[in-house]
Parts: structure tokens; sequence; C-alpha cells
């Protein structure tokens, strides 16, 4: 059992020399966060780290694989789920890598995560049952393929959301993978105990580098790589130990796993997609709060050892003890509701003043004094819309997409034959050429052009916004916008103009009067 604890400081070695490397390499190839929008930093900061945690924690098992017996003989009494292990967690961090690189959709990035989940399943990490205090053990019978794949799905997005300040998700990690360490520790496992104080040491090792000021992000590739090693540790842990419930990792992890549910009911609420980013997580309320980076990252890491206290205490499985540790996890949860919450009224008021000059809305308001007399200069379709890339451009934003919709021909002006296509893009434009699905923390809006009845299509912008949603004044800007494409669009006599009723428009047509019999029905 001891020679396991070596995969520590081995782990601690590796990821300290094979970090600075990794930086260089994703400065090189561009896999960059760059600050603005809901991010914090203020630089542009790597974001590849996870490959380096990835090769330490693989590292010591390796190494101690082949110089001793008693690992060896505990990595092979458990081979099937070694093979999990490994494979499903290099998908993980490949996944990772594609994101931090690339830019991947959110749904795409969860059906991987179902994918690689369903993989560990079969090599035999699954649940099956738990001890429930008080109550004895459960049986999950038909309910133990879902639930194992909602649990290894859950703690990896607990894990990637949490990753929001310098060395927040590693030391949520360290504690975690410390109480699974302690729990293979009195439960005799040494397949556990190798895999606990491999994950302890990659986390530690990294926040030399990770902590406030960070010279690195673990990025999506070592937050999805760590949350998948946590979760099957963590079952893997359970079978260890009968008398363990899967109870103890789930309180390890709170505070990732709450900000989580949190974030899914705040988005429910505002009936927003539960993949869409927001600055509504526990470590944004603290900076909110004018709590600074580092002790915000502070309080956190007192918010986990609590959990962790508490979840050493179920261990003891004795009534007392689990009792008290419940209570203790019970406090910090609601303390945690109280002390973000109390604080509800000042910050939506310390924001709503803030997002008056919120950094989109300012673009926004600096780029729309022009696309007036530019519209209005456009002889044709393609003119105009060029004229609204250029204000989108001033505006920093990152897309906008002509869509169009509703193109019945009630219109006998324009031909059939112009119309195009029903909910197909007409025009699109992005920054740098990039496509809009794989850009990263964007939010979007749509407004139809014309009244939603009439309107023959629908402009969607993007953009990176400071506070995580569409604030107001953002809103009414792009509003405003697109009531002068429509009025363009009508002058144009544009098949993508929304559908004219039989009054006369409020906007002529350009270089055009009224017919004398007209004017003199009108008058007369």
């Amino acid at each position: 059992m001891k020679s396991a604890f070596w995969a520590l400081p081995l782990s601690v070695l590796v990821v300290t020399l094979l970090t600075p490397l990794v930086r260089v390499f994703a400065f090189r190839i561009g896999a960059v966060a760059r600050p603005g929008g809901r991010h914090v930093h203020q630089r542009a900061i790597p974001r590849l780290g996870g490959i380096g945690i990835a090769l330490a924690f693989f590292a010591p098992l390796a190494i101690l694989g082949s110089i001793s017996p008693s690992i060896k003989e505990a990595l092979g009494q458990d081979g099937m789920r070694l093979f999990g292990l490994v494979v499903g967690g290099l998908l993980m961090c490949a996944l990772g890598i594609a994101d931090d690189t690339k830019g991947i959709r959110a749904i795409y990035k969860l059906f991987a995560q179902i994918a690689v989940a369903l993989f560990a399943y079969k090599c035999g990490f699954n649940i099956g049952g738990f001890h429930v205090p008080f109550m004895g053990d459960m049986v999950l019978g038909a309910l133990d393929l879902p639930l194992t794949v909602l649990w290894i799905i859950g703690v990896v997005n607990a894990i990637n959301l949490i990753d929001g300040l310098d060395g927040l998700a590693a030391g949520v990690v360290l504690f975690a993978a410390g109480t699974n360490l302690y729990m293979s520790y009195s439960g005799g496992s040494v397949f556990v105990a190798l895999l606990s104080a491999s994950t302890a040491g990659a986390a530690f090792g990294f926040l030399f580098y990770n902590f406030n000021p960070a010279r690195i992000f673990m990025g999506d590739s070592g937050s999805y790589f760590l949350g998948f090693v946590l979760a099957v540790t963590a079952i893997a842990s359970q079978k260890a130990s009968t008398a363990v419930s899967l109870l103890v990792p789930m309180i390890a992890l709170g505070v990732p796993i709450f900000d989580t549910l949190f974030a899914m009911v705040r988005r429910i609420l505002e009936r927003r997609s539960v993949f869409s980013p927001d600055r509504g997580h526990i470590h944004h309320r603290l900076l909110d709060m004018g709590i600074t980076h580092r002790r915000a990252v502070l309080i956190i890491y007192g918010l986990c050892v609590a959990c962790t206290i508490a979840a050493v205490g179920i261990t003891f499985n004795r009534s007392w003890e689990v009792g008290a540790a419940m209570a203790c996890a019970l406090a910090v949860l609601v303390g945690l509701v109280r002390f973000v919450g109390s604080f509800e009224a000042f910050l939506i008021q310390s924001r709503q003043k803030a997002r008056l000059r919120a950094r989109d809305s300012e673009f926004l308001r600096h780029a729309l004094p022009r696309l007036p007399q530019r519209g209005a200069e456009a002889h044709s379709e393609a003119e105009l819309f060029e004229a609204l890339s250029a204000f989108a451009a001033e505006a920093d934003l990152r897309f906008f997409d002509i869509i169009a919709r509703n193109l019945e021909n009630s219109d006998p002006v324009i031909e059939p034959a112009r119309l195009p296509k029903v909910d197909a893009p007409a025009f699109r434009w992005s920054k740098d050429g990039v496509d809009p699905s794989t850009m990263r923390d964007l939010v979007t809006a749509r407004f139809p052009v014309g009244r939603d009845a009439s309107a023959r299509a629908t402009v969607k912008f993007g953009w990176d916004a400071e506070y995580g949603d569409v604030n107001p004044q953002s809103e009414i800007i792009l509003q405003v916008a697109t009531d002068i494409v429509e009025q363009n669009l009508v002058r144009l006599r544009s098949p993508l103009a929304p559908i004219q009723s039989e009054e006369p428009s409020s906007v002529p047509a350009r270089n055009t009067r009224p017919s004398q019999p007209a004017l003199a029905r009108r008058t007369g």
C-alpha cells in the first residue's frame, strides 16, 4: 500500500517539468484564452495545461507498475477497469484539446461525454448500489447504467464549470482526490490509492503555474480529464469498501456539484439553454462582491475543506459521526446559498449600473450612428449587407446571420424565382471568417425584420458579452440596427423585406413619388 503513495511526488515532478513545455506549445498553436466577455483575466493565457496533467497522472502508473510487484499485481487484478480509465481519460482529454483549439458545439461535447461514460461502464465502472446512512444498502437494478453515466457526466461538467478562477479547479480536485486517497487507505485498495495519489500530485504540481496570477490554464482538456478520473475513482473507491456510500465523494465534491445544480436551475428559470455561459457562478458572485481574485479562491478552498471533513466523517460509519458530517455538509450548502444570496439585491443594483456602460454596449453605441447613412447609400441588397458588416466589425460583434423565413409569395412585386429558401442563411458575416459554431462563450440574439407575423427574415447577432447575457442596452441598439436594415430592404424591394400590407408604406421607395391619381385619391 505504501508504495502507491510514491505516485504523489512522482506526478508532482512530472507535471512541474512538463507544464512549461506545454505552455510554449500552446502559444505556438494559438490555443490561448483571450481576455474579455465573462473571463476575468487581463492578458492572453495558454489553456492546454490538461496535456501536462494527463501525462503526470499516467507516468506514476507506468513507472511504479514496472518496478513495484504490489503495484503491478494491483493493476493486473483491475486490468479491465485500468483499460477503461486509460482509454476513457485519453478520450476526454482529446475532446478537451479539440475544444480548446478549435471549439466544439455544446451538444456534440455532451454526446461525446455520454459515449465515453458508456465505455467506462462497459469496462466495469458501474455504481450498482450504494449505502444510505440510517437506511442500509440500496440496489439500483435497472437504474445502474443511467445513474453511472449521469454521475460521470455530472462530475466532468462540475469540474469544468468551477474552472473560472486561477487555481480554483485544481484546488477543488486536490481536496476531492485527497478524500479518495484517505478512503483507499482505510479500505486497503492499492488500485484506488494509486489513482488518487496520482490525481492529487498532478493537481498540486499544476498549481505552481496555475495559482493566481496564472501562467497557464488547464482548459477543457484538463477539467474533462480530471473530472473523469475523479468520477471513476469514486466508483472504484465505493467498490473497495462496501461500508462507504457514494455519498462520500458527492460531499467531497459538494462545492462544484452545488454550483452546477444552481447554474442549471438559474438558466432554466431565466428560460435560457442550460449550456449557455453566464457570470452567475459562485466565484463570479464573490468577485462581484468586491472580494479579490485570490481571496475568492481561498474562500472556496475553505468550503472544500469543510466538505472534505464532512465526507471523511461519513467513512467512520457510526451514527453520530454520520449525522454530524451530514449536518456539516448541509451547513456548507445553506451558508453558500445565504452568503451569496444575501447580497443578491446589492449585486443586481450594481450590475444594472455597470451594464449601462458595459463594453459591448459601448461598442454598439459608437458604431450605430454611421449605419443609417451607409444603409441609405446602398443601391443593392449586397451593398446593404456590406454596410451591416461594417457596423458589425466596428461594434466588435463576432458574427451575424440574415436568415430567410416565412417566404410565402404574398407580394406580387417579387418573382417566385427570387425568393430564397425557407430558414436558409441569405447572408453570413463572421469576424476573421471563423465558423460561428466553433466560437466560444458567445451570447446571441435574434430580431425579426419587420413585425413578427409579416417578417420574411430574421437577423441573428452573436458577440462577447461582459456579463454573460444580453443586457437591455445592447438589445435596444441591435433592434434599432435591425429596423434600419428593414427600412432599406423595403426601399430596395428585396425579397427579404417584410410582407407589405395594402396600406401605403411608411418608408417610400427610393427616388419615387406617388402618382397624381394616387395623390388625388389620398387627398380627395
